[in-house]
């Protein structure tokens, strides 16, 4: 009698579990999006009233040789692998890593996260060129520029597009599956990707530190959002649950 108790009430647990993680999420969403927006805003408020110039000056300063200010700290090694990370938010891969999650989730029948894809990262994009244009604070001209720059300063569009690419795309790739380890495993590298290369932006001299941190802020309030979207529509069945496809073709296939 024991035993059987016990194999009804397990499967009843995991259930009951994952029914409250069903209602929080769009909770734990809505709060990271209001904390998010509510940092981008006080901090765009103080960077326009010059409140952070003097810690943005010590910490770029910090970060380079003071007998020579065109030379970032370490070894030559560290400067070339900065360059390559920072690759890593430029708009030409993020559109390449875009394509291929959208192609991926498209061959596996999880069309409607497929076109959230799209619109997530799009919708980012042009979030990210509005706010440059309606912010145009200048670059750093405190050190030289170890890399090429062309669009304004804040906030940082390396820092914020690697965020809105790399956070939403990892929402969205850990609710469709169905491994706790997965999802982990996916939003893990999601959060280090994007604190790799903004953190590469203000070492290579490109951007205030201010820049990076609005960035990530606009970003992860970004990904929030679109997280809370997904939910509600798979909860609508427009977006495919972990485990479901949008055709038979993909199962079978």
């Amino acid at each position: 009698m024991s035993a059987t108790m016990n194999n009804l009430v397990a499967p009843a647990t995991r259930i009951w579990i994952r029914l409250r993680l069903n209602e929080l999420g769009p909770l734990i969403s809505l709060a990271g999006f209001g904390f998010f927006a509510w940092a981008f805003m006080e901090l765009a408020d103080d960077v326009s009233e010059g409140e952070t110039h003097a810690l943005d000056q010590s910490l770029l300063l910090a970060l380079r040789d003071p007998a020579n200010l065109a030379n970032p700290l370490g070894p030559g090694w560290l400067e070339e692998a900065a360059r390559d990370i920072t690759g890593l938010g430029g708009y030409a891969v993020l559109a390449i890593i875009t394509w291929a999650t959208w192609a991926y989730l498209m061959m596996v029948g999880k069309r409607g996260a497929a076109l959230l894809v799209l619109v997530s990262i799009i919708g980012g994009t042009l979030l990210s060129h509005g706010l440059k244009l309606g912010f145009e604070r200048p670059r750093p001209d405190l050190v030289p520029h170890a890399t090429q720059v062309y669009t304004a300063s804040f906030p940082s569009g390396h820092a914020m597009m690697s965020a809105i690419t790399y956070l939403t795309l990892g929402a969205l790739l850990a609710r469709v599956e169905k491994s706790r380890r997965t999802r982990a495993f996916v939003m893990g590298l999601a959060v280090a990707m994007t604190l790799l290369v903004g953190a590469s932006r203000v070492y290579l001299g490109v951007h205030w530190p201010s820049d990076v941190l609005a960035g990530w802020s606009v970003g992860a309030a970004w990904a929030s959002f679109c997280w809370f979207v997904a939910l509600q529509l798979q909860r609508g069945g427009q977006v495919e649950d972990p485990g479901e496809t949008s055709s038979p073709e993909a199962e079978t296939s």
